[in-house]
């Protein structure tokens, strides 16, 4: 079992930068986070939840949504079981519940699809005001 606690959500200007943090933590013996692909999802109020960002169990392939390339970057640290969203050029679309999430799959490569993830955070308030 992995628990994940999203942090670094906030209030921010249209153009602004943010930057979330998703803290993983194993309570039982298996599967670890340096063997599990990430991913981030996002959802706006009366919204589907959709996919924004996703990586790699190994951190070497990358995938990201058409609405976020090119202004958002994923990224993990092993070290430090941590799961990182940087988000440049931040517009009132971006506003939404983000949420990280963890595919227990041995060397799963990285998803859009919420379906494949199976641990989900709580999520963190991400707020664009123009």
């Amino acid at each position: 079992q992995v628990q994940l606690v999203e942090s670094g959500g906030g209030l921010v200007q249209a153009g602004g930068s943010l930057r979330l943090s998703c803290a993983a933590s194993r309570r039982t013996s298996g599967r670890t986070f340096s063997n599990y692909a990430m991913g981030w999802f996002r959802q706006a109020p009366g919204k589907e939840r959709e996919f924004v960002a996703a990586v790699s169990w190994s951190g070497s392939r990358t995938y990201y949504a058409d609405a976020v390339k090119g202004r958002f970057t994923i990224s993990r640290d092993y070290a430090k079981n941590t799961l990182y969203l940087q988000m440049n050029s931040l517009t009132p679309d971006d506003t939404a519940v983000y949420y990280c999430a963890a595919d227990a799959t041995h060397f799963g490569m990285g998803s859009p699809t919420t379906t494949t993830y199976d641990y989900w955070g709580q999520g963190t308030q991400v707020t664009v005001s123009s």
